[in-house]
């Protein structure tokens, strides 16, 4: 089972990285798929995996590797971005969109056309991944707004709503860290942030959440899946027993076969 420790250790082996920017942190890495088959389809199905950490520059893309690995293997390719940490907003928001859109052009150089595109985030990502998702519903001048989207979503664990990150104190003040300040203190700022605020998203959304999650607790899921469902959304939660908060992107856990499932 993993645990932070171990994956604080872990090296991805990526098949080809593309750059997005300037940075070295504007970086994708893509793992080309294994199998002769399996759920991906020989890679039609990319799978875009947003890493975690709480926004924070301690965990980077690195930490993914088993799952990447794990998801490859079945088929799928797979695509890891790397983002800008520090100092939070707004880069690391011009980061995922920046990269969202050209992650089919990055494909394309490499011979690869994906038929669908699944955006799957983990914590921190998994807010990442559901924000990405829903910039199409960002207001008309918002620097962010796409119409371009994925042909579902797959949050684990996710920080689904930047409001509550911050009102429950998620991570000792992660999501204030990030943004600069509180909601109560940037309203506005939040609302272009927060997936909670920009439903309905208008694509299939699984959230898979550990029960004994102690970092993001499952109340944020079960808190999104009722807003979602209300604006009209097809969602669909999934609590895992006995599962903690790194048993979602953990390969070996039970909490695997559900996101196979979802993609």
């Amino acid at each position: 089972m993993l645990d932070e420790d171990a994956l604080g250790e872990l090296r991805l082996r990526a098949d080809h990285t593309n750059t997005y920017g300037g940075h070295p942190e504007q970086v994708v890495d893509f793992l080309f798929p294994r199998g002769t088959g399996g759920p991906g389809g020989e890679g039609k199905t990319m799978v875009v995996l947003f890493h975690g950490g709480f926004w924070r520059p301690r965990w980077d893309r690195h930490h993914t590797a088993p799952l990447a690995e794990a998801l490859a293997a079945q088929g799928f390719l797979v695509a890891v971005p790397e983002y800008r940490r520090t100092p939070g907003w707004p880069e690391i928001f011009d980061d995922v969109a920046v990269c969202a859109e050209a992650l089919p052009m990055m494909t394309a150089a490499q011979g690869l056309r994906p038929t669908r595109t699944v955006y799957v985030g983990h914590s921190a990502g998994g807010h990442l991944a559901l924000w990405a998702a829903a910039r199409r519903r960002l207001p008309a001048g918002s620097p962010w707004r796409s119409e371009s989207h994925p042909d579902a979503v797959v949050s684990l664990a996710g920080c689904a709503s930047l409001r509550l990150s911050d009102e429950w104190d998620l991570g000792g003040g992660a999501a204030r860290a990030m943004m600069g300040g509180s909601v109560d203190a940037f309203g506005s700022r939040y609302a272009d942030c927060d997936p909670a605020a920009l439903l309905p998203l208008g694509l299939p959304t699984t959230l898979i959440h550990g029960a004994d999650d102690d970092s993001v607790p499952p109340t944020m899921s079960r808190a999104y899946a009722r807003t979602a469902r209300e604006s009209g959304d097809e969602v669909q939660l999934i609590e895992v027993p006995d599962a903690g908060h790194f048993a979602v992107i953990d390969p070996d856990s039970t909490a695997w076969p559900h996101l196979l499932a979802a993609l």
